[in-house]
């Protein structure tokens, strides 16, 4: 046996403990014939180096152009956001995937049961909401109204159809789900969907806030990437059951994080559906 081949069972024998050993063995393998393949392993690891450096992206704490809003009265010492946004997004329940129209694509008796027991989870929670906004699509309307019945004394706003539902941007692996045209007078909408109710809390507000959101799941998978800065072409890479609770919770600091993203558990699995 050779001296490297020793060297090499002890290093790989020695990975057993220590992974890093081992590692050492193949490189040591692979650029063995000192000193003219030396200047290879170097090349090699400056350029995976470089390589992990490019393709990793900083976290954009001003997403929402709001770090600094606000001066006092002397014109100093910016106003900075104190409290967290809460956002509970909320799918709608099963409806009539046969409807030609919005008035007829109304929930089926399983969705109507699915929006209840979600209702009854967000009571469950007994946290002290702010409002319920819904889109203006009937499935949504209906869901809403339903969660409302649960959660009476929290204020239900008008609807928002920025919030209907719609293809936000093209996914990424290509999907013949629509027709190009559709991104194109969908998308601008959704974006500015987004950019309305996903920002950190004004500096006026002291408390945190609940919000419940009540909408799609094209649209939700979508403010999920861009909550997250997640490339927002992956929406379509999720999916969402009927009835689903999304969790966002943005600090004043401009950070995102996702306590829950299409929780279901509060249905029994004959509940369960998507579409």
């Amino acid at each position: 046996m050779t001296r490297f081949a020793k060297l090499k069972n002890y290093l790989v024998g020695f990975g057993a403990v220590g992974g890093t050993a081992a590692i050492v063995a193949v490189v040591i393998e692979n650029y063995w014939g000192w000193p003219s393949s030396l200047n290879n392993l170097k090349t090699h690891l400056v350029a995976e180096t470089e390589h992990q450096a490019a393709s990793f992206r900083k976290w954009d704490f001003n997403w929402d152009q709001r770090e600094k809003l606000e001066v006092d009265s002397n014109n100093n010492n910016r106003a900075v956001s104190r409290a967290t946004r809460n956002i509970i997004l909320i799918r709608h329940g099963q409806y009539n995937l046969d409807g030609k129209t919005d008035a007829e694509r109304v929930l089926t008796s399983l969705g109507v049961e699915q929006a209840k027991l979600t209702g009854l989870r967000l009571a469950e929670l007994s946290l002290p909401y702010t409002h319920i906004v819904r889109s203006r699509m009937s499935r949504a309307i209906q869901t809403a109204d339903l969660i409302h019945e649960a959660l009476p004394n929290v204020p239900l706003l008008p609807e928002d159809g920025v919030l209907n539902e719609g293809a936000p941007i093209v996914p990424e692996p290509r999907s013949r789900w629509h027709p190009e045209h559709h991104y194109n007078t969908d998308g601008a909408r959704i974006e500015a969907a987004f950019r309305k109710y996903f920002h950190r809390a004004d500096p006026s507000q002291e408390k945190d806030s609940y919000e419940i959101i009540v909408c799609h799941a094209n649209v939700i998978r979508y403010f999920l990437c861009r909550a997250l800065q997640f490339p927002p072409e992956a929406w379509l890479r999720m999916s969402l059951k009927h009835a689903s609770l999304s969790w966002i919770v943005i600090r004043p600091d401009g950070s995102v994080h996702a306590r829950g993203i299409g929780e279901a558990g509060h249905f029994p699995p004959d509940m369960l559906t998507t579409s």
